[in-house]
């Protein structure tokens, strides 16, 4: 168990950030879904409106640290490629 008052701060800090974390990566698979949804439907209006969306949620996630850059890229690479075989 921590014993310094700087290591049980860090507990609380860190136990706080994980859940702000966690907040944000939900948010972030919750734009995800909205895309894959639209594509599940065949909607190519609503995939496109979806996946407006969905670019600045991942590249926020990217900003604050919650996802890796390329796993942000990738995963608009791939959403967009998808929205695009629509036709």
């Amino acid at each position: 168990m921590a014993n310094t008052p700087q290591a049980k701060k860090r507990i609380r800090r860190n136990t706080r950030r994980a859940e702000i974390n966690g907040n944000r990566v939900g948010r972030i698979r919750t734009f995800v879904k909205k895309v894959e949804s639209a594509l599940a439907s065949g909607n190519k209006d609503e995939a496109v409106t979806a996946l407006a969306g969905v670019q600045p949620e991942l590249a926020r996630g990217v900003a604050k640290g919650v996802l890796h850059k390329n796993t942000a890229a990738r995963k608009f690479s791939r959403l967009t490629k998808r929205v695009a075989a629509l036709g």
